[in-house]
């Protein structure tokens, strides 16, 4: 028997560990994170006004597929857009479930009177994004989307058109090839590296915020992250740091450049079944002792400090830090195919593309 339920987050979390095996690499988030996203009172994405509903597919007593579906009324309003989002569409292989979630989040989107709907945003732009379809059961790393080659198939079975490509990379630190300014030149033009410590995490994290916002605000879907919206997707993002691996770029005291790289959570998260029990304290203190591998969750430079050689300088920081840690390996979240000044830094420190992912969208009538 299949049944569809709305709004039972236990059943949303659990859905994953039913349907994908040890050879697709999905590692879940957190589930006190699940239940977070899916707070309309704690999501300032939710606690706004933005609508959003969630669905479970049941089968034989078990989750077997979910999806999200939200309307971010800023971004429809910034870029001209009648849009619902979805996301965390996950299900078994099986047409008719899938066929179940699809249309269920479209009649969502048509109740809202929009014109499309496109996913995965899990829950925005500023965080998981995207289908891949490209790289499948590749080890990834903390914030990468995965799913096997089955969940494009059945997008496009049931209407959905891909677009917008992106990539992911993985470095092999110890080849890496530093290509960062002369740091006395750098320093001498009044540029400086302010490390993101305990201390002083809230101020560097607005800091953060301040230089991520003016450097997108010209890329595609971006909309500026409030400081509220922001700090609930960094919160707890100062138990791992490593303040080795993530700085501000200060010129003259000014905040205009920001790399946030983070130990990999992956293994953390796999080996404590992404859920906190007594076993979370033993597996956390043995992931703080073995950190081999990082991911550089993003990096931003502001408009007027464009190609002064701020991305390559952290970029050269980053690695730099990486090989006096000891780590080995390090990933970095999508980069759409568009941004080919992205792509080439990226290139140019050696970066493999680890996998290749789309956007999925269809129209609504």
């Amino acid at each position: 028997m299949i049944k569809l339920v709305e709004n039972d987050k236990a059943a949303f979390f659990e859905t994953t560990f039913n349907i994908y095996d040890d050879t697709d690499n999905y590692v879940a988030p957190m589930k006190s994170d699940i239940f977070r996203f899916l707070d309309a009172e704690k999501n300032p994405l939710f606690s706004c006004g933005n609508p959003f509903k969630f669905w479970v597919v049941f089968e034989g007593g078990k989750p077997v597929g979910r999806i999200i579906a939200n309307i971010h009324r800023q971004s429809n309003e910034l870029h001209s857009i009648k849009r619902a989002q979805f996301g965390f569409f996950d299900c078994k292989n099986d047409d008719k479930i899938a066929k179940i979630l699809l249309d269920v989040a479209a009649e969502f989107a048509s109740e809202y009177g929009m014109t499309e709907l496109v996913g995965n945003f899990n829950l925005t732009a500023m965080q998981q994004a995207g289908i891949v379809t490209e790289g499948f059961g590749v080890k990834t790393y903390t914030d990468m989307v995965v799913n096997p080659p089955y969940i494009p198939k059945l997008l496009e079975k049931n209407g959905f058109i891909r677009f917008f490509p992106m990539s992911t990379f993985t470095l092999d630190v110890a080849n890496a090839t530093i290509n960062a300014p002369d740091y006395e030149e750098f320093t001498a033009r009044g540029f400086s590296f302010a490390p993101i410590l305990r201390k002083d995490f809230k101020k560097r994290m607005e800091e953060a915020r301040i230089v991520l916002n003016d450097g997108f605000s010209e890329n595609p879907m971006f909309v500026p992250l409030t400081p509220e919206e922001f700090t609930f997707q960094a919160q707890e993002m100062m138990s791992i740091l490593d303040p080795r691996l993530s700085a501000i770029v200060h010129h003259d005291g000014k905040p205009v450049g920001t790399i946030i790289c983070i130990p990999d959570l992956n293994g953390f998260m796999k080996d404590s079944k992404s859920r906190y029990n007594f076993m979370t304290l033993f597996n956390f203190i043995k992931y703080r002792f073995n950190r081999k591998r990082a991911v550089i969750i993003f990096y931003s430079v502001a408009k007027e400090f464009h190609k002064m050689g701020i991305n390559p300088a952290m970029l050269g920081h980053v690695i730099k830090a990486l090989k006096v840690g000891g780590y080995e390996e390090l990933g970095i979240t999508w980069i759409a195919d568009i941004n080919k000044a992205s792509l080439r830094q990226i290139e140019k420190i050696g970066a493999k593309k680890l996998q290749g992912l789309h956007l999925f969208k269809k129209e609504i009538s």
